[in-house]
């Protein structure tokens, strides 16, 4: 009698490409890189305006860009990786996790971006400083409203599905932008209350409160996309539903392995016993529709095999 195991085709062969890129790829690629490109140009108006009107703040304003501009070039240069290597076949599941590895690293840029943000603005705080207001303000304002517009252009698409994690590398440089706004915003204000009301100390508190902010960002950005990186459970809810679906019949979940490959694609591993194994293929049929679910191998055992 032939075994219903035999014969069966190869699992793993679950997505005959083994491209695990997000589905806005294209889309989030060609935005960062048009997000590059306004803060060159605006770095080059500011410190060319800086040194044509000799200020200081403008050309320290302007190569504070080159900071957002080598994270951002990153950024968008891991979209070209992840394309043009997504099908290697000496990658076993392809790039779609070097978004992460992107996103964690500007995690840690934006960490110690907010530590110096800090030790400076509490030095600033204890022994206050003579602010040019009507420059100032018309640099904070002009910040402001550039990383507004390139805040808009990263912002990530809403996702659905068990893995609702979206695009990392979007994500991280959509926050790292983000917290500069924020940081540009409290600045802002509190240069207008230094102006009106003659606080001397509303300019640092401000960036103080920013850097805690900053701090807060990159906190959560290192947890999310370290958790990636380390194949942590992307969703518990997930990992009931496929045992809900599979233990009928006297099948039973021996070992089961859920992480997540690229944005919004998961792979599985699952080791089934049964006391009448039917083909994998009829437990993986159970699977059908599950969102996110790219890629599946399963191992189905007698009952009462070690």
């Amino acid at each position: 009698m032939t075994s219903p195991l035999a014969n069966t085709s190869p699992l793993d062969t679950y997505r005959s490409d083994r491209a695990y890129l997000g589905a806005d790829h294209a889309r989030n690629e060609r935005r960062t890189w048009l997000v590059v490109a306004i803060c060159v140009v605006t770095m080059a108006v500011q410190v060319g305006g800086g040194i044509w009107v000799h200020s200081m703040a403008l050309i320290a304003n302007g190569l504070h860009l080159a900071a957002h501009i080598v994270v951002l070039g990153a950024a968008a240069g891991a979209y070209g990786i992840s394309r043009t290597y997504a099908r290697d076949p000496r990658l076993a599941f392809g790039t779609g996790k070097l978004g992460y590895l992107v996103g964690f690293a500007n995690g840690v840029i934006l960490a110690i971006t907010g530590a110096l943000i800090g030790i400076e603005s509490l030095q600033r705080l204890l022994k206050p400083e003579v602010v040019a207001y009507s420059g100032a303000l018309e640099l904070a304002a002009f910040a402001l409203a550039v990383n507004l517009v390139c805040v808009w252009l990263l912002k990530p698409r809403a996702q659905a599905g068990p893995d609702a994690d979206g695009d990392p590398n979007l994500s991280a440089a959509h926050l790292h932008l983000s917290a500069d706004a924020v940081v540009s915003g409290l600045a802002l204000l509190s240069l207008l209350a230094g102006k009106i009301w003659h606080f001397s100390w509303a300019d640092p508190l401000a960036a103080v409160v920013g850097a805690v902010l900053v701090g807060h960002f990159a906190w959560r950005l290192l947890l999310r996309t370290g958790a990636a990186l380390l194949d942590a459970i992307p969703s518990q809810g997930l990992m009931t539903e496929i045992r809900h679906r599979l233990e009928v019949d006297g099948t039973e979940v021996i070992d089961l392995h859920v992480w997540r490959l690229g944005p919004g694609h998961l792979a599985a591993i699952i080791v089934l016993g049964a006391t009448t194994p039917e083909a994998p293929t009829a437990y993986r049929k159970r699977l059908d529709g599950l969102s996110g679910l790219s890629h599946i191998t399963i191992e189905v055992r007698r009952a009462g095999e070690t």
